[in-house]
């Protein structure tokens, strides 16, 4: 009647060693924190004897997978960050410009002359010189507007032209602007999120808010400020032909220029060309090197299309000025002395080693598409954190002491079973965090002590089963096989009932939600295993040893 097969009795030991023996590194966090962190750099090529020592601190033939600690319990930075998403209307108008000029320019014997004319941003201005031609110049212009490829913008083009006295009105359309914004949006997420994970940084909590603001969470982190100088850089890389230099910031550039300052060089500025040449979006690679005098800099490929343009304008203007420009600053403008093919090449600067990795790593993440404004920022410390780790550890000591005192007085020899099963519950759901590198929090924590509570609550049931049957003289073993079988469906009723809230708090949560989602679905699981098959291995094992004549529960 007790009877359990030995491939079950070794799987049920099995997974309980396993889940202590994922479950264990978290004992000794700091240990093995820095263990991962000197392999992971010794992964990448960079071995010091300092980083082989972290690394012995820990024996690879264990497993090393840790919870990840959540802003709340680690400290770190926390920012909500305003998209100016508008900003990206004016870029796209204005690369507008060169393909209305060459429509109308093929259309020059009706339409006249063509001008551009003065405009606010996000909307372009043309002028032809011949009023009768207005018609067929709108028609022409009209053939750029394409369909638009959303749901929301069915039906809808994707540009406006229109007829403003003498001049055509280009801007983008209602459908086209919202469109935009979340692109603009999807970009920013991505973006953020590259230049977060390229630092090293764990588990950080990126999500968008609302329309046009990104809350942005890093575990770990020093600062605000430091984690907004990492992702505050717009790092939009361009590359300009030189028309002059000037001191004077007054200067008028001169149609389709710009005059961009020096960042090495106070006073100096220079005119560019409006159009660059090639952009940061066509670049594949960046990585923090030295020039040739030694000096730290950093190195860059391009994609094809952008080493064939680069290729060709170096070949073409040997012998004249190039700008290298980041975010509107000059930051070199070597003289061209040779045709540069292979699409590669390398920026020099006034840098120092730090600030070539970090421009390196932001160059790799690509450009932010719009700036933001930073709305909310708070520097968590880390010893808030610490401070509740020791008051959680604290509680659960004092909660799992007085679980532990009371079962062994109600419940004797099965008591103790039950005390140890739940310790496998609380190793299992560790191990679990642990390999899906799930983040902890101050709720996930509020999540492990509940189902710390249904666990008992399950093996109570049982209990209370096994000694109602064992008072209708049935005899132990019927007893306990009763008792087992009674207790199944209403625990499983309870739990399955608990776990689609789970279910449903994750799926529609966000957050520390989720956190608590996580630890309450992962902690039902393992109290349902270790309430029904663990605890009944030890009750069939204790009744196969000492053969009780009645049961003393």
């Amino acid at each position: 009647m007790l009877q359990i097969p030995m491939w079950k009795r070794f799987l049920i030991w099995g997974l309980c060693v396993l889940g202590v023996a994922f479950a264990t590194p978290n004992l000794f966090y700091d240990r093995v924190e820095r263990h991962n962190d000197a392999v992971g750099l010794i992964e990448t090529g960079t071995a010091t004897p300092e980083l082989e020592a972290e690394a012995a601190l820990w024996p690879d033939f264990l497993p090393n997978a840790l919870i990840n600690l959540g802003l709340d319990l680690r400290g770190g930075a926390h920012l909500l960050a305003e998209v100016r998403v508008s900003d990206v209307y004016a870029d796209r108008i204005d690369g507008l410009w060169p393909s209305v000029r060459d429509l109308l320019s093929d259309e020059r014997s009706v339409v006249g002359n063509v001008r551009r004319m003065p405009s606010d941003a996000g909307e372009l201005r043309v002028q032809v010189s011949n009023p009768d031609g207005m018609a067929r110049a709108l028609e022409v212009v009209r053939t750029l507007a394409q369909p638009m490829q959303t749901l929301t913008g069915v039906g809808a083009r994707d540009l406006d032209v229109t007829q403003d006295g003498e001049d055509i009105v280009v801007t983008l359309s209602e459908a086209e602007r919202t469109a935009t914004d979340d692109r603009t949006m999807r970009q920013s997420l991505e973006i953020i999120r590259n230049r977060v994970d390229q630092a090293g940084t764990r588990e950080p909590t990126i999500q968008r808010q609302g329309e046009d603001r990104i809350l942005i969470q890093v575990p770990g982190i020093g600062s605000a400020a430091e984690l907004k100088a990492l992702i505050g850089t717009t790092a939009r890389l361009t590359f300009h032909p030189v028309v002059s230099q000037t001191s004077d910031p007054d200067t008028a550039p001169g149609p389709r220029n710009i005059i961009v300052p020096s960042m090495e060089q106070a006073g100096l500025y220079y005119i560019l060309e409006q159009t660059p040449v090639v952009s940061g979006d066509q670049l594949v690679d960046a990585q923090p090197a030295f020039d040739q005098n030694n000096r730290p800099a950093v190195s860059f490929r391009f994609n094809p299309a952008g080493g064939r343009a680069f290729g060709l304008y170096t070949a073409a203007n040997i012998g004249s000025p190039f700008a290298i420009v980041l975010d509107n600053e000059v930051i070199s403008a070597p003289t061209i002395q040779s045709h540069i093919s292979g699409g590669s090449g390398i920026i020099t600067g006034r840098f120092s080693v730090e600030e070539t990795t970090q421009l390196a790593v932001l160059l790799r993440a690509g450009a932010l598409p719009a700036e933001m404004d930073f709305l909310e920022e708070r520097t968590i410390g880390p010893e808030l954190g610490q401070d509740s780790i020791e008051a959680g550890k604290i509680a659960a000591i004092i909660a799992m002491l007085a679980v532990v005192v009371f079962m062994v007085l109600s419940y004797g020899v099965f008591g103790i079973i039950a005390n140890i099963a739940l310790m496998f519950n609380l190793a299992l759901i560790f191990a679990l965090l642990s390999l899906i590198g799930a983040t902890l929090t101050l709720p996930g924590i509020a999540g492990i002590v509940l189902t710390i509570g249904m666990a008992v609550d399950a093996t109570v049931l049982i209990f209370e089963r096994i000694k109602e049957e064992s008072l209708t003289a049935k005899g132990p073993a019927r007893a306990i096989q009763l008792g087992y079988e009674k207790a199944m469906s209403a625990i499983l009723d309870a739990n399955i009932t608990t776990f689609i809230t789970a279910v449903i708090l994750f799926a529609m949560g966000s957050g520390p939600v989720r956190g608590f989602a996580v630890t309450l679905g992962l902690g039902i699981i393992t109290s349902v295993f270790t309430a029904l098959f663990v605890t009944r291995l030890m009750v069939v094992l204790y009744y196969e040893r000492a053969r009780p004549k009645t049961l003393v529960i």
